[in-house]
């Protein structure tokens, strides 16, 4: 029997992209695929074209039109909050403008069942307009705290056993006012599986086009704009401000090293500074990361 997969995709305003997403999706082969949509208040037809859909495929679902959510993020955690489990053995996340390859489903299976894992995530294939492509790897070796300062990749490569995705569930139905104050739901979602103990593995292939343009909220995170913004992200306080939400939401603000550093003041970034290979998976990362950490303990923090 082909293993059962739920796939949560948010939209908003995808109607360019969105149906080259589900099309690639509805063609994942050898698991038996259902998909469920939900779309932040669109001005483009998107809610139409999803309601029709699900009117036409017996496997394709959506949550009520009509909310307006204001980012991925918050549109991801009403999926997650909603989603009927049934008897469904694998979830998965979806963005509305990539293209999965055939065996992306399949082979994340085969690799969370090879290594008794409970959540999955991969490198993925980033492409842009003018044809330009390349690998984002995120498939480094995973440390003791990455899943506090970094996602395990792209959440539309992100797929959960049914035991996983069942406790996170619960999880966001119990926090869901909180939650709605975290920005990046890939993340945390990464960051709660790793607090809970569950495995994780990171896939260095690629079963994904990763498509770049204008709207997308985070991408791939490459290149002189990325370190600008990832900069600019630091000194207002936010990237750090949002690591201590999520310690805080996934309960471990009284674990021995978070509370060296949780509270955020100056001698809070020094240890972090001197911490940084167990902050970040990828080795430049780790000495960026110890590198911001001390410009901030010398020069302070915007409040």
């Amino acid at each position: 029997m082909k293993p059962k997969c739920l796939v949560l995709l948010a939209a908003y305003n995808g109607m360019q992209w969105i149906a080259e997403q589900v099309d690639s999706i509805l063609q994942q082969k050898d698991v038996s695929v259902t998909l469920l949509i939900s779309v932040d208040g669109s001005n483009d037809g998107s809610e139409a074209w999803v309601t029709r859909l699900a009117s036409l495929h017996p496997h394709v679902s959506h949550l009520a039109h009509g909310e307006r959510f204001g980012g991925a993020a918050r549109n991801f955690f009403r999926l997650v909050n909603e989603a009927l489990l049934d008897s469904f053995d694998y979830v998965a996340f979806a963005d509305q403008d990539d293209i999965w390859s055939p065996d992306k489903l399949s082979n994340a299976v085969d690799r969370i069942l090879s290594e008794k894992a409970d959540g999955y995530s991969g490198n993925v294939t980033a492409f842009w307009p003018d044809g330009r492509e390349t690998l984002i790897e995120k498939s480094q070796p995973q440390v003791a705290y990455d899943h506090l300062f970094e996602s395990a990749g792209p959440g539309c490569t992100f797929v959960f056993t049914q035991r996983l995705f069942a406790d996170f569930q619960s999880h966001i139905s119990s926090h869901f006012a909180e939650v709605q104050n975290v920005s990046l739901h890939d993340w945390y979602a990464y960051a709660f599986s790793r607090a809970r103990g569950y495995k994780w593995v990171i896939d260095s292939r690629s079963f994904m086009r990763y498509r770049q343009h204008g709207n997308n909220q985070f991408g791939a995170n490459t290149g002189l704009g990325a370190l600008k913004s990832r900069l600019a992200n630091v000194c207002n306080g936010w990237w750090f401000n949002q690591s201590v939400l999520i310690a805080r939401l996934v309960g471990l603000e009284t674990d021995v090293f978070v509370r060296r550093w949780i509270e955020l003041h100056r001698s809070g970034f020094v240890f972090l500074a001197l911490s940084g290979s167990k902050c970040r998976r990828r080795p430049r990362d780790k000495i960026v990361f110890s590198m911001l950490c001390l410009m901030v303990a010398i020069l302070g923090r915007k409040k």
